[in-house]
């Protein structure tokens, strides 16, 4: 769950939103509609090569209201605490981590000048979008590595600590287009008290207090373990195929919502 004390909204992406200036754009939409007209700052972090990332984004974005496009990237770690780089945060309304490898978002700012920015952006109401990877880093443990559209094995999952804007949760994106089920069910084995949050590609939730709302073309899908009466995860060999009974599954469309607090869906308003 998000800290009840922060007033920003998370847009969480499953990747593949639609950027094409003819397009419907919901999600990208949904962002310039919550940043009002302000300054979005675009975190190309998650990229070895982030060219071409910038120019993409801000034909996308053109004509949707925003009142100016940055971008932030950090080549390596010592450049996190730069002061021009700070500098671009201090009047963001927004900021918006593209695609790419999560644990370099996590390597190069984390505990940084710049992850401070970060929250005190978010504190003060501020809008923290992420798609793909970007979407990932957001729980306090993110999933980093797994094999996806096949049966999960004990073994076959990396996992590592996020930025933890939201809590409680792990979140895994190109879900259904990659088959990543499995995967995500084999982390939420690890710990049932976490939430598993699946997110299809052009899909976002839109996270709001103890509450988010799916936005955009596909599904989230939410992982349940707190009923779970059966796991090998902690006693099988690593080679073995998991084994958990008793999982809630539930399937999100546009629209619905989910109450993470109490852990159950909410229909989409009529």
């Amino acid at each position: 769950m998000t800290d009840s004390r922060r007033q920003g909204c998370l847009i969480i992406i499953g990747g593949g939103e639609d950027r094409d200036p003819k397009g419907r754009r919901t999600i990208l939409r949904e962002v310039a509609r919550k940043i009002h007209g302000g300054k979005l700052v675009l975190a190309t972090v998650a990229s070895h090569q982030p060219e071409g990332y910038f120019d993409e984004y801000e034909t996308a974005f053109g004509d949707l209201d925003i009142g100016e496009l940055v971008e932030l990237y950090v080549e390596d770690r010592c450049e996190a605490g730069d002061r021009d780089k700070l500098l671009v945060l201090d009047d963001a309304a927004g900021i918006f981590f593209s695609g790419g490898d999560q644990l370099r978002i996590t390597s190069q700012i984390g505990d940084s000048g710049i992850e401070a920015k970060v929250r005190a952006l978010f504190d003060r109401g501020g809008v923290i979008a992420g798609t793909s990877a970007g979407a990932s880093v957001m729980s306090d443990v993110m999933l980093v590595r797994g094999t996806s559209a096949e049966t999960h094995r004990i073994g076959d999952l990396h996992m590592a600590p996020g930025l933890g804007l939201i809590r409680d949760v792990i979140i895994d994106q190109h879900f259904a287009e990659r088959g990543r089920f499995g995967r995500l069910i084999g982390a939420v084995a690890h710990n049932p008290r976490i939430l598993g949050i699946g997110i299809d590609e052009d899909t976002a939730a839109l996270v709001e207090g103890d509450r988010f709302e799916v936005i955009g073309s596909g599904a989230v899908y939410v992982v349940d373990g707190a009923g779970v009466t059966h796991s090998n995860v902690a006693e099988a060999d690593l080679d073995r195929v998991l084994s958990m009974h008793g999982v809630r599954v539930h399937v999100l469309g546009t629209g619905d919502r989910f109450d993470l607090r109490e852990r159950k869906p909410i229909p989409a308003r009529e």
